[in-house]
């Protein structure tokens, strides 16, 4: 599933276009569940008038794109969603669910085969509300973790292991599998740990490594394991750079030592028993 920095780099992309795009929403062949039109005032959900982009948001895993129009698109990619723009007469793939016109004749859509992605139109206290609500468990961002007690705090107050703690979206939203495994590494502690048992300087410790990860991640337009792309459906290139994920079995980068590989949380995850304590 995309984490921060790949749905940071889409919406960075999308940013670019803000003022000067306009949409004219088209709905594709999309299953139930997929578009929703929350709180939509009036108008068919089948079209749409033209809208310029505004200001674009990344709130945790979520996209928001104001619109002039007084209405909110928001954007959750799940697992194996895309938002492309792509030429107005490109092929349209299987499983898009929105197809919505640019200004410059091209479109910018939305396909997910897997249909775990949510594309969401409608008054700001619906769409835009999903991605604030309860529901949508967004804890502190990368900018919110300027403040080291964002981090820390979570740590403290939480007896479950430090992987579990950082995969919970409630505490720190956009953290996966792969980020937290890496900033684990990079901090020098393993996930398995009881999060709050961490001493001070390790919790500071995870705090910058975190940053860090996901700072480095974005700069390499994040990471394209199978089928994240960004909106110019490049894939990311922070993969080549990975230190432990998906290298269970594997020697260490850093000291040598075979990765351990377990389950965690739930996930896989991978760690160095020498490097990580």
């Amino acid at each position: 599933m995309p984490e921060l920095p790949e749905v940071e780099t889409v919406a960075r992309d999308l940013r670019m276009r803000a003022g000067r795009a306009a949409l004219h929403q088209r709905v594709g062949e999309s299953m139930p569940g997929v578009l929703r039109f929350p709180g939509r005032r009036g108008g068919s959900p089948q079209s749409s008038p033209a809208a310029a982009v505004g200001e674009v948001e990344r709130r945790g895993k979520y996209i928001l794109c104001r619109l002039d129009g007084g209405e909110d698109l928001v954007v959750h990619l799940g697992m194996t969603g895309h938002l492309r723009v792509v030429n107005g007469d490109a092929e349209v793939v299987k499983h898009t669910h929105l197809r919505a016109g640019l200004d410059d004749g091209r479109e910018l859509r939305f396909d997910d085969a897997r249909r775990f992605g949510r594309v969401m139109l409608g008054c700001p206290n619906g769409a835009g509300g999903a991605a604030r609500a309860p529901g949508s468990r967004g804890g502190a961002s990368l900018r919110g973790l300027h403040a080291r007690s964002a981090s820390s705090g979570l740590m403290r107050r939480t007896t479950r292991t430090v992987k579990a703690a950082l995969l919970d979206q409630s505490g720190i939203a956009g953290l996966g599998n792969i980020y937290v495994d890496e900033a684990c590494h990079l901090a020098g502690i393993r996930p398995t740990r009881r999060a709050n048992r961490l001493t001070r300087r390790e919790r500071s410790a995870l705090h910058a490594a975190i940053r860090s990860v996901l700072t480095k991640a974005i700069a390499n337009r994040g990471t394209t394991i199978d089928d994240y792309r960004d909106l110019r459906d490049a894939r990311g290139s922070h993969q080549e750079e990975l230190q432990v994920y998906g290298r269970g079995g594997e020697p260490c980068l850093r000291c040598g030592a075979v990765l351990r590989r377990r389950v965690v949380a739930g996930r896989t995850t991978v760690y160095c028993t020498s490097c990580q304590r």
